[in-house]
């Protein structure tokens, strides 16, 4: 189920906002370094990050989330500055809050433009997933704490969907500080580290860890 728009729309902006406190004061080094999302570094995590929303508010939609638009998101932004990408994030977001705020709760309920498979509301639900799982890789490749909160919520509701539509449970995900969410009807019931478990199920993390709790990879 998908989150409310109050929610959503406030949540992707914050996200998004916090994104470009991450990534602006970097370093060259920094900008380079290695990351788990396999060939990319730090500034191409932040490229297709900002590309995404980028897309988004220019209408530029078919295909979005395909490893070929990502991989265009990248290269067009190869060679900017931490400072310089920090810029054109907060210039995408405020054209993203100036869209978002157009919604209504009926809109939220249509169909996602761009061939997305989902409603309006689970298309924005995505961005906000995606923005605060590609924060986890940058902050993972640097060697920064973790950060939970509203993006880590909206990351469970978002993998549930996922699973769901891949046929994966019945299941009950019962996480720390997070209410239930419910894949399909009935069947097992997860617990412990709702963060973890967003990793196994995005493939970043080894599904050893959640033993015979653990997700199907959404990705694979």
């Amino acid at each position: 189920m998908t989150l409310p728009r109050i929610e959503v729309v406030p949540g992707l902006q914050a996200e998004l906002e916090s994104f470009g406190e991450l990534i602006g004061p970097l370093d060259a080094s920094a900008w380079a370094s290695p990351t788990r999302c396999a060939g990319w570094s730090v500034g191409d995590v932040a490229a297709h990050v900002i590309g995404s929303i980028a897309d988004v508010v220019s209408g530029r939609l078919e295909g979005l989330g395909s490893p070929e638009a990502t991989a265009r998101e990248v290269a067009e932004r190869k060679g900017r500055s931490p400072a310089e990408a920090a810029q054109e994030l907060a210039a995408v977001t405020k054209l993203a809050a100036d869209i978002g705020a157009a919604f209504d709760d009926a809109s939220w309920e249509t169909a996602a433009p761009g061939g997305y498979d989902g409603t309006l509301g689970q298309g924005v639900e995505a961005l906000w997933y995606d923005t605060y799982l590609h924060a986890d890789d940058v902050r993972a490749a640097l060697g920064r704490p973790q950060v939970r909160g509203p993006g880590l919520r909206a990351s469970v509701h978002h993998v549930a969907h996922e699973l769901g539509k891949r046929g994966w449970g019945p299941a009950t995900l019962a996480f720390d500080g997070i209410e239930e969410v419910a894949v399909g009807a009935g069947g097992a019931r997860h617990t412990g580290d709702a963060l973890q478990f967003v990793l196994v199920a995005t493939g970043r993390a080894d599904p050893a860890t959640l033993g015979d709790e653990a997700p199907l990879d959404i990705y694979a």
